[in-house]
Parts: C-alpha cells; structure tokens; sequence
C-alpha cells in the first residue's frame, strides 16, 4: 500500500492509496464501515464481493460498498495495481463485525 492523501497527511476528507499485489496474492476476507472506489490500472483481480464474484482488469472500477463483505484475489500471473479511494479514518471490519480498526494508509 502507497498513500497519496490521508488525514495524517495533510487533513483530507478522503483518503487515497494505491495497492500493488503481487501474481498470485490473496487479500483476507473483510469488511469495511464505509464505501470504497477501486480502479485497476494494470494487471488483473478476482474480487468476491457480497457474494459475487467479478474479474477485473486495467480499466476497470469496482464500487465495494459499506457493510458488504470483500476479498480480492489478485492474477495468478500478472497481479494487479489499483488505486483507491475511502473516507478518511474508515475502520476495516472482520466478516462477523468484529472491529479491526483504521489501516495505516487510511489514517
């Protein structure tokens, strides 16, 4: 993960990050209390959201949204690279509710 605008950065009301995930990487199954904007700029994804499930590509964006449970799955061969996008302090959540609280390149 790679911040671009956090409210640790300077008091945005969003935050910014890019993900880079590595062929084969398999992100854990969670939740999130607030919506968040993916948008895939290389490589390609599984994503699993709310019990769907959606390939992914460069180009495409994928809307996650609030207290809907997600995992995504990156290319076995080419990985992916994403930039997202979640109000600021959004708090990460286990599949059960459980409070995980805000990751690092959210805050």
């Amino acid at each position: 993960m790679t911040t671009f605008a956090s409210p640790t950065q300077g008091g945005a009301s969003r935050s910014l990050w890019k993900v880079e995930a590595v062929p084969g990487a398999e992100g854990p199954v969670h939740d999130f209390d607030s919506e968040q904007v993916w948008s895939w700029i290389a490589g390609a994804a599984t994503v699993e959201l709310g019990g769907e499930t959606f390939s992914v590509g460069a180009g495409d964006t994928v809307v996650m949204p609030a207290r809907t449970v997600r995992r995504v799955l990156a290319d076995p061969a080419a990985g992916y690279t994403a930039v997202v996008t979640a109000a600021a302090g959004a708090r990460a959540l286990a599949p059960d509710g459980a409070d995980y609280g805000t990751p690092p390149w959210i805050a």
